[in-house]
């Protein structure tokens, strides 16, 4: 889960804006997407690549530390990457990896993550390559320089980028984008075959070559965007300027934007085929109105009503809900009760150290919480300890009851691809899941298809292990009525257990066989091969 971007200044370019000044204006707008840190990397001839020891946000503004003692360095290429504090990595890793030490430079600022990163290691390890740290985007670094150096610096010849890529295009399999600077000036966005993460690029009117995670970064600037599309990279030359875009996939590929990037990662002005993400978020919210709203009225008592919503994440949908609660006659207010005293994000990280930003991150806010009855509102429900952790909250400020309302389906499957969701123990469906009676598991494996009478208990159990009223999931097929029409589509498996990749379908399975063996099915259901079969086959 990171945020990348680059700017890279044309020779022919009359404009008096550095590539740091465009950095400064695209990255802020990037800060959903990780808040464990921000480095850059830059480049300008005869001076070569240096890296900034960090990039410092605040608010809507960020410091470059740029160099004091060389007034006369002003580089006309820049990458940089804004990451999320994650398993294994340090919070003051420089996030910009490069490849100290050998004669050629490269530097790397990818987002996402890699299904068979392990299988990749342990073969460049075999082949005598050396790997100082364990994430996924030293690990591409190495390959393309190992690349780089067999097949182009040793013989002495032009890198030739499109074959360099085309190789790992076709051996790396996870969602992954990428910005790569290298030793000469040139710049290479790309983004791999399954497009689970996205990437956009603009030219502008005064001569940049503009990258980033997300089309919202380029806000307020005027030039010509479109995204990069899966299996294809973008080339600028780092003497002349000149960019060329080449496929490097080497058969065809039915692509899938990320569902996380919409309804959770992406930033609200960020928009998917001319519909904002906001707008795709509150109609989500105003849909899931209509069932809490059924809810509500079935339960006895005249406490007054109040919609909130998770900060950062979840606004939007409450906007959607409370407007929806309005038009069926349910009377509310809108007022958040829920305070963050932290940026940093929840989702990545150990139990233990989840436990502690949650700890650290929430506070009740607003004078009206004595016996109301509080809506909040979410995304999403993936593991429960910080919605537990907020119920517990709001009950002892004086709330006479919580509900809960999610603009998705059951989160029923890990995500290897950025989110750092790695097990299905972690997942609070799992947990339930294991409660029921043996007939109601084999109903719940039907995951997305239930039936709507099992989903109601799994409701009713996930509500009572959080100390909550009750909460409400967006049913499947209403949420996806209502993503963006795209040609390609979206990566559901969240919610269906449908892999976008084949190693993540892979790695899925054997934890989902495992699951299975845990709680003895051979007892209580169908011997766990004929489980499986059954699960795959729905």
């Amino acid at each position: 889960m990171s945020g990348i971007a680059a700017a890279f200044l044309c020779s022919s370019s009359n404009s008096r804006m550095t590539v740091y000044h465009q950095l400064k204006h695209m990255v802020p707008k990037l800060a959903l997407r990780g808040q464990g840190g921000i480095g850059v990397a830059t480049f300008m001839h005869k001076d070569g690549v240096r890296c900034a020891s960090a990039l410092q946000s605040s608010g809507d503004s960020v410091f470059i530390e740029e160099p004091e003692d060389d007034l006369n360095f002003r580089p006309h290429v820049a990458i940089a990457h804004i990451h999320s504090r994650s398993r294994g990595i340090s919070g003051d890793l420089q996030p910009i990896h490069k490849n100290a030490g050998t004669s050629r430079h490269l530097s790397i600022s990818m987002d996402g993550a890699l299904a068979n990163g392990h299988e990749l290691r342990a073969e460049l390890l075999a082949q005598g390559h050396r790997l100082s740290g364990n994430t996924d985007a030293e690990l591409l670094l190495k390959w393309i320089e190992c690349s780089c150096e067999k097949e182009f610096w040793r013989p002495g010849l032009p890198v030739n980028y499109e074959k360099v890529f085309r190789d790992i295009d076709n051996r790396f399999d996870g969602g992954i984008s990428a910005l790569v600077l290298d030793g000469e000036g040139n710049l290479i966005a790309y983004r791999n075959r399954c497009g689970l993460r996205p990437l956009e690029g603009m030219q502008t009117d005064d001569g940049f070559v503009l990258f980033a995670s997300e089309n919202c970064a380029f806000a307020g600037l005027d030039g010509r965007n479109q995204q990069i599309l899966p299996g294809h990279i973008k080339y600028v030359d780092g003497k002349t300027g000149r960019l060329v875009e080449r496929s490097v996939s080497n058969r065809r590929y039915r692509a899938k934007l990320c569902a996380y990037e919409t309804l959770y990662l992406g930033h609200p002005n960020t928009s998917i085929e001319g519909q904002s993400l906001f707008k795709t978020r509150y109609n989500i919210g105003f849909a899931l109105g209509g069932l809490v709203a059924t809810r509500l009225q079935a339960e006895p008592g005249s406490a007054p009503t109040i919609v909130s919503s998770m900060p950062r994440t979840g606004g939007p949908y409450a906007d959607g809900l409370f407007a929806s609660l309005a038009d069926h006659g349910v009377f509310a207010q809108r007022e958040e009760v829920v305070a963050t005293q932290s940026l940093q994000r929840t989702l990545i990280g150990t139990f233990s150290e989840r436990r502690s930003r949650i700890a650290q991150k929430y506070r009740a806010s607003g004078d009206r919480l004595a016996n109301s009855t509080i809506i909040i509102v979410d995304e999403a429900l993936i593991r429960g300890d910080t919605s537990q952790a907020v119920t517990s909250m709001l009950l002892a400020a004086g709330a006479k009851a919580v509900h809960w309302a999610f603009g998705s389906p059951p989160i029923v499957a890990p995500n290897y691809y950025g989110m750092g969701i790695e097990t299905l123990d972690e997942l609070v469906f799992w947990r339930i899941w294991k409660e029921l009676s043996p007939e109601q598991r084999k109903k719940g494996l039907r995951f997305h298809r239930m039936e709507p009478e099992v989903l109601k208990t799994i409701e009713s159990s996930i509500a009572a292990s959080i100390s909550a009223a009750s909460i409400t999931y967006m049913p499947f097929r209403l949420l996806r009525s209502m993503l963006p029409r795209m040609q390609s589509g979206f990566d559901l498996s969240p919610f269906t257990f449908e892999m976008p990749t084949p190693a993540g379908q892979k790695r899925a399975e054997r934890s989902l066989r495992e699951l299975l063996a845990d709680v003895r099915c051979s007892e209580s259901m169908p011997a766990c091969d004929q489980t499986m079969k059954a699960v795959l086959s729905l």
